[in-house]
């Protein structure tokens, strides 16, 4: 990050988030030619792109008749946003001002003014503060199945999913691909999901329920082995042997920025009236699930960033505050979206190729490269791993062919996961002449990967 804090001009519009509610507010912004600036987040608040970058399959966004990957459908609203002229910022907003005009939002390294604003923060996964919860985090227990069910440590092994909504039996159905059995931990007697997620659950051979089941503890040695739970009718306890436990078991709205600034109701949500985006302070707007403790829907929450978009532009020229570009070019050019790479092979394979794909690859650099070597581990589901590899390739293609970097997917190449030990995606491995000298679980910052990189260059 920049040395110095760096400070912006007043923008007409700023959105802080970036999942469909803050997306698609910048989308209309946009063409109503604000130009706005949308702040990502990166760890607060979990990752860019919100909820629908940890969920697989959406069957249910208009538009998509044969569903669509959620980190697929969000790099295209993204694209959709940044094609018509929204400006992003991939930082985290750590502190808001909305005491006097123009609010002021700082990030990780710039101070942002802002004539209007939308918050579109939305909600992050909660934990359940079990004993041994810290433990084994990363060791067994992970909120996000669809980033790291597919790991080596979970194949063919019993899992576990605590919660009884949507989430928890969509996350059921997809670990029935990889592990032998899955456990369904409902503390009450019925689930919450809706009826045709529901029926699928039940009907699945490979799924257990356990109704009215309590979570007490885990148990394990280096990596969990067997869950302690309760049974609420009789409140005799039990063990459940798994070596995964994924949790399903609702979120807390992002709103900490805002305490004591707008108004919020007794969990935290962010208070609108009823159909309406404005909040308890002129010129401020809330967007998806941040303002929605119902539906939290990502349908609802794409519309509600329609809403907040146009009240904030009405409000901006009522207001005579609205600072209106000039396109150049009134047709923007086509949008980049992600193309699928190619799995190197004897043929296609060139040593001096920044980033390529695959076991082959992987084997020719890691033997007779040189150069800095990143490789990164994914699945193609993996929500984060979308927010990883473009600012992995950034600092790639800034070391001009310095360094090179192999993404191995954990599906495809399961023995080359395994062999590395590979616990969760993405995970990142930085090698100089075959020994490993840094590795990284999860998303970090640009600058971390670019730090310990520039160590490596000769």
């Amino acid at each position: 990050m920049a040395a110095e804090r760096q400070e912006l001009k007043t923008e007409n519009l700023v959105i802080i988030g970036s999942g469909p509610a803050g997306f698609t507010a910048a989308i209309y912004a946009a063409r109503a030619n604000l130009q706005p600036l949308l702040i990502t987040g990166f760890k607060e608040g979990g990752i860019p792109g919100g909820q629908l970058m940890t969920t697989t399959f959406v069957e249910n966004f208009p538009g998509f008749p044969n569903g669509v990957q959620g980190p697929e459908l969000m790099d295209l609203i993204k694209a959709q946003a940044v094609r018509w002229g929204t400006k992003l910022i991939e930082e985290d907003a750590t502190s808001i001002d909305l005491s006097k005009k123009p609010f002021i939002i700082n990030t990780t390294s710039q101070i942002v003014k802002a004539n209007s604003l939308i918050v579109s923060t939305g909600a992050s996964a909660n934990r359940l503060g079990i004993a041994n919860e810290n433990l084994f985090w990363s060791k067994g227990i992970s909120a996000c199945a669809i980033c790291d069910g597919a790991t080596p440590q979970f194949r063919n092994e019993e899992l576990a999913v605590v919660g009884g909504g949507d989430s928890a039996c969509e996350e059921a159905e997809y670990l029935t691909k990889y592990g032998s059995h899955v456990h369904l931990l409902v503390r009450s007697s019925s689930l919450r999901a809706s009826a045709a997620m529901s029926d699928r659950v039940k009907a699945n051979p490979n799924i257990t329920i356990h109704w009215e089941t309590e979570l007490i503890d885990v148990l394990g040695n280096d990596w969990l082995e067997k869950l302690k739970v309760r049974r609420k009718n009789t409140q005799q306890e039990d063990e459940i042997f798994a070596k995964g436990l994924f949790y399903a078991i609702g979120h807390t709205p992002n709103t900490s920025l805002f305490f004591n600034q707008l108004n919020t109701d007794s969990k935290g949500y962010l208070i609108t009236a009823p159909g309406r985006p404005e909040t308890s302070l002129e010129g401020v707007y809330a967007a998806g699930d941040v303002a929605d403790p119902e539906w939290r829907q990502g349908v609802t929450a794409a519309g509600s960033g329609c809403k907040a978009a146009l009240a904030a532009e009405r409000w901006l020229t009522k207001n005579n505050l609205a600072t209106l570009i000039k396109r150049e070019v009134l047709e923007p050019s086509q949008a980049e979206t992600s193309k699928t790479l190619e799995v190197s092979n004897e043929e296609n394979f060139n040593p001096d190729k920044t980033w390529q794909k695959g076991s082959y690859a992987l084997r020719k650099l890691y033997h007779e490269t040189k150069k800095p070597l990143f490789v990164i581990y994914t699945s193609s589901s993996c929500g984060p791993c979308h927010i990883l590899k473009p600012q992995l390739q950034r600092v790639l293609n800034e070391s001009n062919g310095k360094a090179l970097g192999v993404e191995i997917d954990i599906e495809n190449d399961q023995a080359i996961a395994k062999q590395a030990e590979v616990s969760g995606t993405p995970t990142v491995h930085l090698f100089k002449n075959k020994e490993l000298k840094k590795q990284w679980k999860g998303v970090k910052a640009r600058s971390e990967y670019k730090l310990a990189l520039d160590t490596l260059i000769d």
